[in-house]
């Protein structure tokens, strides 16, 4: 099974008339798609679109991220009983509710589709950039990486996050940036929890119509040479064979 990520999520909203200051908090369990393990159980406190505080059931207390979300840290951190509930909420809140939702989540998936293509990027050293176009697939969360010889691709690597449709499904658009290799396998691998094992695209220059007109240059000669390689074997061989005919062999005593 694939091993991208799931997530429940709660968002609880206090709004203060007074002064327009409105404070939110979302609560999150992270678990892996195939195997309920490794559960995070997260608490993101924002104050005016801000995150301030935030809960990790990994870290295993509050870290504050500007000076009003330290002090609440602090307070929290040392307030009697506070740490030990909020971390068995990893085990009544995440695993009760994925319990009930984890079926559900995955009955209403939906595969995704892959088109992988080239383009001529802007600017830059590199001669061209593949472009791994990932669509109709739900739930949203998924993971999109690349590889070259069956090896991951961990630079020049960009992408787009979830975005909707519309129509309850998402897409993304992984971009990498390379300068081309004689003899070299460039895949796209998307993994999502309703795919049973990864998706890996390999890319083909030959049929792809959108590679820059350099390349496909290359790719039109070295066809060429190909064709006419294989003609003049061709000829070659049909000649042998009528000289070969056209002999007359004489017996010897």
């Amino acid at each position: 099974m694939a091993s991208s990520f799931l997530c429940l999520s709660l968002l609880f909203i206090s709004l203060s008339t007074a002064d327009g200051f409105k404070m939110y908090w979302d609560y999150r369990c992270d678990f892996n798609s195939t195997e309920l393990k490794d559960i995070k159980y997260i608490i993101y406190f924002y104050y005016n679109k801000i995150e301030v505080t935030r809960f990790d059931s990994d870290v295993g207390k509050y870290v504050g991220y500007t000076e009003y979300g330290v002090k609440n840290a602090e307070y929290w951190n040392n307030l009697p009983g506070e740490l030990a509930t909020r971390r068995a909420e990893k085990e009544t809140y995440c695993q009760h509710n994925i319990g009930l939702d984890y079926q559900v989540a995955l009955s209403k998936s939906a595969k995704p589709y892959v088109r992988l293509h080239s383009t001529t990027p802007p600017s830059g050293s590199h001669e061209a950039m593949l472009v791994c176009s990932v669509y109709d697939f739900y739930p949203k969360y998924i993971k999109v990486s690349w590889l070259r010889d069956g090896q991951e691709i961990t630079s020049d690597v960009t992408s787009t996050e979830e975005m909707a449709d519309g129509d309850w499904y998402y897409q993304t658009h992984s971009h990498l940036e390379y300068t081309p290799r004689s003899g070299e396998k460039i895949s796209c691998v998307v993994e999502h929890a309703s795919l049973e094992k990864p998706l890996i695209t390999d890319w083909d220059p030959s049929s792809d119509s959108s590679m820059p007109e350099s390349e496909r240059n290359k790719l039109a000669i070295g066809a060429s040479g190909l064709i006419l390689g294989l003609i003049l074997s061709l000829a070659g061989f049909i000649y042998y064979k009528r000289k070969a005919r056209g002999r007359i062999l004489v017996p010897t005593n």
